[in-house]
């Protein structure tokens, strides 16, 4: 016990090596790691956007960051499966908290969403937002190309989320978890031609000119050949990743706001994002847990664990880079 320490989120000296706080108790940051408003030099920098205000469902999600610092604490100091490493031994990674939102004014919302992403951007390499609406993506997808120029987006979701873009009383733009992809296209942050959608269930009236991987087609495909039209699509462009839990079945993500039957399994699009570790990603997302919704914390265990294997991506490749 000489050798433990408790509350690593605090109390961490260094910004490698893993803690050893018990999994049952300890400051619930992301993965255990450094809380700081200080991302400077960092490799990732992981927050919270606790927002909900956009959705045409269930709401909820707003409570998802906390769900997925939550279930992320089994996952602390072991070397990661199937990564075989400590990714902290390599990855200076923190956790910054979360975005500063009036709720009194959630259509000022993106706007600040933006503001903070892009200043985070300025000293962090690596930006990975936990959600919140997949309205977020949004702004993040403004402050992502405002760095990176255009993007190709690896949409993974139940939803194809081009629904039209409609102004309100005021004639002002506005932009709901089901339209954030219209909004990139009309703002040219994204790239059609190079950007792909995985474990769509259902139709919207326009296409966008992406490439889509229908959740039938994701159960005839083998983990790796899904991550083959990934590659093929993307072609070594710059990418930003966003995943919606409810591309997962209900069944391994209930707790979510526009549940769609007939998805894949967890195993499977985590085995899928395990192949795409040469894939160049320059920020990502998880979003739509909505804890109300959920059962013994299974859909965010499995939002945790998309994040986590997220970072396995970014940590192979520093490793890699280093020899």
């Amino acid at each position: 016990m000489a050798t433990k320490a408790i509350d690593n989120a605090f109390t961490a000296s260094a910004p490698f090596g893993a803690a050893s706080d018990p999994t049952y108790a300890g400051a619930l940051s992301f993965m255990r790691r450094r809380y700081t408003k200080d991302v400077s030099g960092t490799d990732v920098a992981v927050w919270g956007i606790a927002f909900d205000a956009s959705v045409s469902n269930r709401p909820g999600t707003r409570f998802g960051p906390q769900a997925i610092r939550r279930a992320s604490a089994i996952f602390d100091n072991d070397p990661q499966y199937p990564f075989h490493a400590d990714f902290f031994e390599v990855l200076d990674v923190v956790d910054y908290g979360d975005c500063l939102l009036d709720y009194r004014l959630p259509e000022r919302a993106h706007l600040a969403m933006r503001k903070e992403a892009s200043e985070l951007l300025e000293k962090t390499d690596f930006l990975l937002t936990l959600g919140g609406d997949h309205s977020i993506t949004y702004p993040l997808l403004q402050a992502h190309a405002e760095r990176h120029g255009k993007l190709s987006l690896v949409h993974f979701d139940a939803h194809q989320d081009t629904w039209p873009l409609a102004g309100d009383t005021h004639g002002r733009p506005r932009v709901d978890h089901g339209s954030f992809v219209s909004a990139a296209l009309r703002d040219g942050l994204i790239d059609p031609d190079t950007s792909i959608q995985i474990g769509i269930r259902t139709h919207a009236p326009e296409t966008g000119g992406l490439e889509i991987v229908y959740g039938h087609e994701v159960e005839d495909l083998s983990s790796a050949e899904i991550a083959k039209r990934i590659y093929e699509r993307t072609g070594g462009t710059n990418c930003y990743l966003t995943f919606d839990i409810d591309c997962l079945d209900v069944a391994f993500a209930p707790g979510t706001g526009t549940p769609v039957a007939g998805g894949p399994s967890s195993a499977k699009m985590l085995a899928v994002l395990h192949h795409l570790k040469n894939l160049d990603l320059k920020g990502a997302d998880v979003v739509e847990v909505s804890p109300p919704y959920d059962h013994a914390d299974m859909t965010a265990i499995a939002g945790s664990t998309v994040a986590v294997y997220i970072l396995g991506i970014l940590a192979d490749k520093k490793a890699k880079r280093q020899g």
